[in-house]
Parts: structure tokens; sequence; C-alpha cells
């Protein structure tokens, strides 16, 4: 599967064609296996309603085969009787189809998920030219369409001719039985066929299923070229830059918050400025910054230091060219160091004094 210009599609599809292709309608779908489940949804229907459509058969026959003269002679008779009839059967039909419309439904979008686009509703003119036509006809994907036809026909043909064969007395035997008997015994024959075709499609549905999943993520492959295209264009857009630098903005402050707790000292502005420093008196890195911010932000780091009993020193200097200087989890510049050595020492021997108690 080679491009024009001569790449292959090796790497995965990016999240981004993934979504693309997903708005145009483009997903894996099995289609073996939303008959498969249709099928299994009819037997389970016809085992849920054979009682009562048994029942309502045979009020059917008794109604529909013995009539009195009266009621030949009724033209309103036929209208009312076909009534009857219609309501004898309707509402097991009803049920049964209602199971197999549901389980229709979730078999479908098993493979794929749920997903609905209004491009794929459009209609597509290229399809309508030869060329591509006869593409698509002598393509791999239509010879494995041909190879599921055959096998689904030589399975349900086997399961079918075995069922018929082995019951094929019984069959010829209907017209000959009473009619309770012979429609329980029909209702019966219905059943085992649908089951012994629900059993041919198994092998075709677990086969169809990881097969439709491989071709879709094959079909989505991308060449080096196409991902590094993506990559710049993504890179290049100026909403997507900005929001991911407002969602890392988000990130380090919510980190920061967390850090002010552990701080040593605070120094501020006092009002508009505000960096938070930590020092490892026992480690061998200089000071470093453990939050900033401005305004808002470092009024919300005094609050914090203020529940948290960290120590707030005004020097408005320091806290300037310290914000400037330093970003968040970096040691403090070397010029720096005397001034912000002198604010620790006060900070640290305060700490004493009060462990002493004066």
């Amino acid at each position: 599967m080679a491009e024009s210009d001569g790449q292959e599609k090796t790497e995965e599809a990016t999240g981004k064609r993934i979504e693309d292709s997903r708005k145009k309608g483009q997903i894996a779908r099995s289609k073996e296996l939303g008959t498969f489940a249709v099928l299994i949804s009819g037997v389970c229907g016809l085992w849920v309603v054979s009682g009562w459509l048994y029942e309502g058969l045979i009020r059917v026959v008794h109604k529909s085969f013995v009539f009195t003269r009266a009621e030949i002679l009724d033209p309103n008779y036929m209208e009312k009787l076909l009534k009857e009839d219609v309501a004898s059967i309707a509402l097991p039909l009803i049920g049964m189809f209602g199971i197999v419309l549901l389980f229709a439904f979730v078999g479908n979008i098993a493979v794929g998920g749920f997903n609905f686009s209004q491009e794929a509703m459009l209609p597509k003119f290229n399809k309508l030219s030869p060329l591509s036509g006869i593409k698509r006809v002598f393509s791999l994907n239509s010879l494995i369409e041909l190879i599921k036809g055959i096998l689904k026909i030589i399975l349900i043909g086997s399961f079918c001719y075995f069922l018929i064969t082995s019951r094929i007395e019984t069959i010829l035997s209907f017209s000959t039985m009473e009619i309770s008997y012979s429609v329980r015994e029909a209702v019966n024959l219905m059943f085992w066929t649908i089951l012994m075709i629900v059993c041919a499609m198994i092998p075709i549905a677990m086969l169809d299923a990881p097969y439709q999943i491989w071709h879709h993520k094959e079909q989505l492959k991308m060449t080096k070229q196409e991902v590094k295209e993506e990559f710049k264009n993504q890179e290049g857009n100026p909403q997507v830059k900005s929001q991911m630098r407002h969602m890392m903005y988000q990130i380090i402050n919510k980190k920061m918050m967390q850090k002010v707790p552990e701080a040593d000292v605070i120094v501020t502005n006092p009002t508009h400025y505000a960096v938070a420093l930590k020092y490892d008196t026992e480690g061998t890195t200089a000071p470093i910054l453990v939050a900033k911010g401005i305004d808002n932000m470092a009024l919300k780091i005094r609050e914090i230091a203020t529940e948290n009993k960290v120590p707030i020193i005004e020097a408005p200097p320091l806290a300037r060219a310290i914000y400037y200087t330093t970003e968040f989890e970096e040691e403090i510049p070397r010029g720096l160091f005397g001034a912000v050595a002198q604010v620790l020492a006060y900070v640290f021997q305060m700490k004493e004094y009060k462990k002493v108690e004066g």
C-alpha cells in the first residue's frame, strides 16, 4: 500500500486522524456480527414468545377454517375475523421484533462503537464513476467479501440440509396431523432452523469482527511524512498553541499552590509580587523557587502561606528580582545568593527563637 510519492503507510494513525475518520463515518463495522446478533435475537425472541405465539396461531387456524352458515352470509364477518386474527398473533410478534431490534442495534455498534456522521449521509458522486466501481470490484476487500459469501452459503446450506433431511418425514406428515400438534411442530421446526443458521454464522462472525478492526486500522495508517505534516499543522495552529499554553499554565499554577505550604519563606512586594523559597539546610543546592505570582496569584500565595504559618517577609526589590530571573523549581541566580541568605538566616533565627520561647 504505497503512496504516489513512494512512501508506505507504516505509522499508526494519530488521534486527529482517527477523530477525522469518525466524523466522516469511517469506522470499523462488522456486518456479519450484526447479522449474527439479529439471528440469535430471533432465536431468543422466538423462544420467549413461542408459547404465546402457538396459542395465537391455534386460535387463527380454528377461526379461519371453521365457519357457520350465518358467518359465511355475513358481509362484515371477514373483516372482523381478519382483525381478530391479527390481534391474536400481533403482540407476540411485536415482542419478538422488539428483541430483534435491540440486539440488532447492539450487534452493529459492538465493533466501532456508536457514531453519527452527517458527512457520511451526503451523496458521494465519485462512487458513480465506472473506473472507481471497477477498482472496488477487483479490490482485496471485494475478494474477502466473496470468500465470506461462499463460506456462508456452504455453512448455512449444510446446516439447513442436515436439519431438513433429518426431519423430512415430520415435514411430510404435517398434512395428516391434528391441527394443534402440526402447528406446535411447525413452530418447533422454525426455531431449530433459525438456531442452525445461527450456529453456522458463529465462525463467520468470529473471523469477520477482528478482521474488520485490523482492516480499518490498516486503512488509517499514515506515512512518516503525513505524521510530520500533521504535527507541524497542529503546532502551527495559534488556537492549539494558546490552548496548550493555557493548560500548561494551569498545571504549573496548581503545582505551585501545592508547594507553598512546604516553603521556608515568602518574599513579597508586598502586594503585587510574591515568591516562595525553599532551602534544604542539609543539601548542597541553592534555595529553590517553589511558587511565584503577581496580583491575584500573589494574594493566593500569601493566603496559603498564612494558613500554613509560613513566614512572610516584605522585600520589594528582592521579590521583583527573584520573580523575573527565576522559574518554577529552579535555583535562584548566584547574584541573589547574598540577599536571599540574609532573609533565610533571619527566618531560621526567628524559628529557633520561637522554639525556645524567647
